[in-house]
Formats: structure tokens, C-alpha cells, sequence
């Protein structure tokens, strides 16, 4: 039986997805998360076989969730299923360790097919994207500089994610627990490392990551 944990912001993207992937006989869905943090702490205590994110959550990014599973779940394997076919986007997602990146408007057959390669230890990519285009890529990232994503902290990172949302360092405090003084430090540290002026410049930054959809209202 192969164990899946479903992560998406939209409440009923995850119940047809738990509909439609409990259809299979050998699948079985143990939990559903609706923001980046949750889908950490559920992981990282169920330890399901596949993992189906989204890449745009509250919270924390399907990139930052896969970063952080591969360090303390990396027998998960995760499927990247989002709406933008962005080559940026696939990129980030297949080095932070998605095992398959399928979009939204693919078939439920292709995802179901993805999830059983992802299982079987092999990366799967909807048909619509280039997987030579990966390739090139990955092999490209690897002779360049680090990503100053990578200088972060796990903690600094969730605070950029709340931050280029939108969300106040008394916000912030709020959801992790922590002092509003606490916060402002970790924004100063991300200032520093990522070698930003000013919010506007944290933002443009965000887009740049795929932090933020193209979209976002801010």
C-alpha cells in the first residue's frame, strides 16, 4: 500500500484529489495539510510514501517543503503539482529534491502515473515540460555559485515566506511562537545574506525565486 499526504491551500483541490486518488487500489491517503509549516509537522510525524504539494502555499513554498523533507523525511517522495509550467519554477523544485512536477491541467491518469514512478525512486515530469531542458539545467547549477537561498536558516527561511507575503513581524511572532524582537532579527539576518535595501527589493527577489507567484496581489 503506498501512503500519500495531500498539500494544498484549496480545500476542495484536496478532496477531489483524495477522491480521485483513493480510486486506486493500492493507494491510501493518510492526511491532508493547507499551508507549507503544517505539511512539514505531518510529514515529519507520518512519514507518508509520497507527499502531492502545491507549489504555492501559505506558510511555506513547495520548494522550501521539499527542502526541508529531504533533511528529515527523505524516504518521502515528492510530487510537485502545481498550475504553473514557469521552467524557473520546475527547476527549483526538481534541485530542492521533487522526485515528479505535474501540472494542474495534466489528467488524473498522469498524475496517478506520476506518483508510481516518484515511488519507484525515478523522476517524472508532465509531458508539456522539457525534461532535457532539467537536465541542462542541473547540470549548469552545479559548476555555479550557491544559491544565497541556501545561506538561510530553516527558521529565516519560514520568516521570508511570511514576509513576502505580506505578514507583520507581529504576525510572524504569532504563528511561530516567538518574541516580535525575535522576528526582527531574523528579517535583518535575511536582509544581510540576500544583500537587500528594502522591502520592494525583497520582493522582486521573491518573484525571482518563485517564492511568490507571478500573480501575487502584492
Amino acid at each position: 500500500m503506498t501512503t500519500i499526504l495531500l498539500a494544498d491551500d484549496h480545500q476542495v483541490m484536496r478532496e477531489g484529489l483524495r477522491a480521485l486518488l483513493e480510486a486506486e487500489p493500492d493507494f491510501q491517503v493518510i492526511g491532508e495539510a493547507g499551508d507549507g509549516l503544517e505539511t512539514v509537522r505531518l510529514v515529519e510525524s507520518l512519514h507518508p510514501d509520497v507527499l502531492v504539494v502545491d507549489m504555492i502555499m501559505p506558510g511555506m513554498n513547495g520548494v522550501e517543503v521539499t527542502k526541508r523533507l529531504r533533511q528529515s523525511s527523505p524516504a518521502t517522495a515528492v510530487v510537485v503539482l502545481s498550475m504553473y509550467g514557469v521552467e524557473s519554477y520546475v527547476h527549483k523544485a526538481m534541485r530542492a529534491g521533487a522526485k515528479a512536477y505535474v501540472l494542474k491541467e495534466a489528467s488524473a491518469s498522469e498524475l496517478v502515473h506520476a506518483i508510481r514512478e516518484a515511488v519507484a525512486g525515478r523522476r517524472y515530469l508532465s509531458r508539456t515540460l522539457s525534461e532535457q531542458a532539467i537536465d541542462t539545467y542541473v547540470k549548469e547549477t552545479l559548476s555555479t555559485a550557491l544559491d544565497p537561498l541556501l545561506a538561510l536558516t530553516t527558521r529565516e527561511r519560514e520568516v521570508l515566506q511570511m514576509v513576502a507575503k505580506g505578514d507583520t513581524s507581529k504576525q510572524i511572532a504569532a504563528s511561530l511562537g516567538v518574541s516580535p524582537r525575535t522576528i526582527e532579527f531574523h528579517r535583518a539576518s535575511i536582509m544581510r545574506k540576500l544583500k537587500l535595501r528594502n522591502q520592494q527589493e525583497l520582493l522582486r527577489y521573491c518573484l525571482r525565486a518563485g517564492i511568490l507567484a507571478a500573480d501575487n496581489p502584492l
